[in-house]
């Protein structure tokens, strides 16, 4: 099987009537803010997605995306490899007023004003909110042990005379 570029914009409605699928990549090259945000990205991104309507005559997109990164451990600087797999399902709206009343199990998606989404940007953005917050190997394969980790050093605190002593010393007078 070979490896179909998908189209970086379309209209989802008339997909969604002709009940179209795409299953196909994009390459990494064009994952540019998913770039700034992983140390590397080592595989080309596979995307599924399928266009339909729903009982409600809704149009809505429904797909997953996996890609292969590169992220740099913020415990041992070393670099370690993630798989980042991404479910997403969507629903286009024209205006706040059509995304308040799109049912909760659709996100909404702005169209531009042809009508289409950039399904570039929309994978590439649920890759990026998939991403781990803080990037880690598991504490067994990190090269710092737990033991080895210092944060600095803590002070000790020097005594200091009891302001309230000449106090003491008024009382018993």
């Amino acid at each position: 099987m070979s490896n179909v570029k998908l189209p970086k914009t379309l209209d989802p409605v008339k997909s969604a009537q002709k009940r179209a699928s795409y299953n196909g990549i994009y390459e990494s090259s064009l994952m540019l803010r998913l770039n700034e945000a992983v140390d590397s990205i080592l595989t080309d991104v596979a995307v599924e997605v399928e266009f339909a309507k729903d009982a409600q005559s809704l149009t809505y997109i429904q797909g997953t995306s996996r890609v292969e990164t590169s992220l740099i451990c913020q415990r041992c600087n070393g670099t370690y490899p993630l798989e980042i797999s991404t479910e997403f399902c969507f629903s286009p709206v024209q205006g706040t007023e059509q995304a308040d009343s799109l049912p909760d199990v659709y996100e909404p998606i702005e169209v531009n004003d042809h009508g289409e989404i950039d399904l570039l940007q929309l994978v590439e953005d649920e890759l990026i909110l998939s991403l781990p917050i803080v990037a880690l190997h598991a504490e067994e394969d990190c090269k710092t042990k737990a033991d080895d980790m210092q944060f600095g050093e803590i002070e000790t605190d020097v005594e200091r005379e009891n302001p309230f002593a000449v106090l003491k010393e008024l009382k018993r007078d």
